[in-house]
């Protein structure tokens, strides 16, 4: 089984003249359509006509565009040393700045046309681009002129982007000194995280030691390009009108601050049950003053299975196929046609992501795969992102961008069939082992997402101020922390260097990048306790709402689904269902203290 993606469905190389004759066409389709806004958009006359006319074009230069940095970023993910890759996603940026006056001239045209949804509804081609269309006009609102814009668009290529692909390069060629049986090797950061599901105790806490020590060789670069980004960020919300950069995301997310504020209300409800949980996993595992952060992850229970990547795959695709035969069907494909680079390796970033790719209508999938149920898991979830993404591809590309707290939904949901099926197949040892790894990993992503949703939040306000020091980024990440986990962690073993580990905070494009998984989580929740319920019959509407979450605000998606996301009782629910599971896993604790 070939472990490396493949990429020659997009092309076969840099080198190729598919790929060269694509970067020609895009510059002189930019320059063709440049010329017919400065002739066409000085009037609103035959605005139908002009509007099918952009849509099209804009349909066919992000598709384009898609493909050639799809093939660039997705080369330089595995490879940061890439200097051919490297050099084309910078060339591709450069163009889709360019794109900005585009952009700029079509959504400042849309603003002055009163009368849109009269116009839209007498074109089959414009109602169905109807939500993209007059989300465009909304963001009238927020643009500056067109000479600012293309600036601002061009700056941030020398700015925030390469401030980001500098801690990529740092993160992703980070080796790591650490003893291994006696011998001391040097591995990628990825396989020391890994380490935090080790079965030994001294594995985990060598790692841990090893991971902080080896930040210190980075932590000034990261905090140079961290501060560069969240500078820009601040400059050009507070230009565009926006109150803060959380209400620029959120109106990017197609939520409202209700929304957020009742998810965050119910979760904080919930942290004293997590808390709980910590203390009593730490008594478990002998610490008396709640759970060291290098056994935070740490698995419990005699069993400590390791899968191969072919068991793991085959578990996934045999479980998948007990919701629809068409998730399992994709996952198959995507497996057997390498659409996956699944282990760990010099070079190659850490963690896991999907990378679903409209115009060849595919997807491409990073894994840092080492054996753990963790990363069978994981393999769901990023199929789960996958098989959102094939639910799209007969939409337009402008109808594929969906907000980031739906884009967890399907991929959650994926890793909840596994996780219950593991469950069901299990002895009680290994019940008991997969129900606390289970717990732990909602715990990352409704404890430690707020920790980090603090974080960001104190580290704006600060930014505001003045450029951050590294030993104030590592003071407000130990206070998050200790907001978020309380009791349950002991305070004298934090990850203070968290904020260089996680990489959502470098995207200047993916601010607060954390409470999307909560929401992700607990909406994913909803919808499977749907399922739950009505069996079957619901695979389809499932289905539908995939595919409306391009072209729909984030409360009429839910209500697709029955659920009204501004409502606290809601999420009180979700959170319910993970709160039953740490009472079983205490009673089942209590049993083996």
């Amino acid at each position: 089984m070939e472990l490396k993606w493949s990429l020659k469905e997009l092309y076969p190389s840099f080198e190729d003249d598919s790929f060269k004759e694509d970067l020609v066409k895009v510059k002189k389709r930019f320059d063709e359509i440049s010329s017919w806004i400065d002739r066409e958009l000085e009037s609103t006359n035959n605005p139908v006509e002009k509007m099918e006319y952009m849509v099209g074009e804009c349909s066919d230069l992000k598709s384009r565009l898609h493909r050639l940095y799809s093939f660039s970023y997705l080369s330089l993910t595995v490879d940061a040393t890439n200097e051919i890759a490297l050099q084309s996603v910078n060339k591709i940026e450069k163009i889709q700045s360019e794109a900005t006056k585009i952009i700029v001239a079509f959504e400042k045209w849309l603003g002055k046309l009163e009368n849109l949804e009269e116009l839209i509804n007498t074109s089959e081609i414009l109602k169905d681009h109807h939500f993209f269309l007059t989300e465009s006009k909304k963001k009238n609102k927020y643009l500056l002129s067109e000479g600012e814009e293309i600036i601002l668009s061009k700056m941030s290529n020398t700015g925030a982007k390469a401030w980001t692909k500098l801690q990529s390069l740092l993160a992703s060629t980070l080796m790591i000194p650490i003893e291994v049986k006696g011998e001391i090797k040097e591995l990628p950061l990825p396989s020391i995280r890994n380490m935090a599901y080790d079965s030994d105790p001294n594995v985990r806490r060598k790692a841990y030691e090893a991971e902080l020590e080896a930040y210190k060789q980075i932590d000034e670069a990261s905090a140079a390009a961290l501060n560069g980004i969240k500078g820009e960020v601040i400059t050009v919300a507070a230009l565009r009108g926006y109150q803060s950069p959380l209400e620029k995301t959120l109106i990017e997310s197609r939520m409202d601050e209700e929304v957020l504020n009742a998810m965050l209300e119910a979760m904080e409800e919930s942290l004293p049950v997590f808390r709980k949980y910590y203390r009593k996993k730490g008594e478990l595992l002998g610490h008396e003053a709640g759970l060291p952060f290098f056994d935070l992850l740490a698995p419990m229970g005699t069993v400590n299975k390791q899968y191969t990547y072919e068991e793991a795959t085959a578990f996934v695709v045999k479980h998948f196929r007990s919701f629809s035969d068409k998730l399992a069907d994709y996952a198959t494909k995507a497996i057997e046609n390498n659409w996956i680079d699944v282990e760990p390796r010099k070079g190659k970033r850490g963690g896991a992501f999907c990378f679903n790719l409209h115009p060849i209508k595919e997807s491409r999938f990073l894994l840092n795969f080492t054996g753990s149920f963790k990363n069978v898991s994981t393999l769901a979830h990023e199929l789960g992102h996958g098989y959102h993404g094939a639910c799209l591809v007969d939409e337009g590309i402008l109808n594929t961008t969906y907000p980031m707290p739906l884009a967890e939904t399907a991929s959650i949901f994926a890793e909840t069939i596994i996780t219950n099926a593991a469950l069901k197949e299990a002895t009680k040892e290994e019940a008991f082992s997969i129900l606390e790894s289970s717990i732990s990993h909602s715990g990352q992503i409704i404890v430690d997402i707020y920790s980090r949703y603090l974080f960001e939040t104190a580290l704006f306000k600060e930014r505001e101020k003045y450029p951050v020091s590294v030993e104030k980024l590592n003071k407000l990440m130990m206070e998050a922390q200790k907001v978020a986990y309380g009791d349950g962690l002991d305070h004298r073993y934090l990850h203070q260097y968290m904020w260089i580990n996680k990489s959502h905070y470098y995207n200047a494009e993916r601010n607060f990048y954390n409470f999307p998984y909560a929401f992700g989580l607990l909406f994913a929740l909803g919808i499977y306790s749907e399922y739950l319920k009505r069996g079957e019959s619901f695979v389809e509407e499932y289905d539908q709402l995939l595919r409306a979450t391009g072209k729909n605000s984030i409360r009429d998606v839910a209500k697709m689904a029955g659920i009204d996301v501004a409502s606290k009782d809601f999420w009180r629910s979700s959170l319910k269902l993970i709160e039953e599971d740490i009472e079983k896993f205490i009673e089942l604790a209590n049993e083996r203290l």
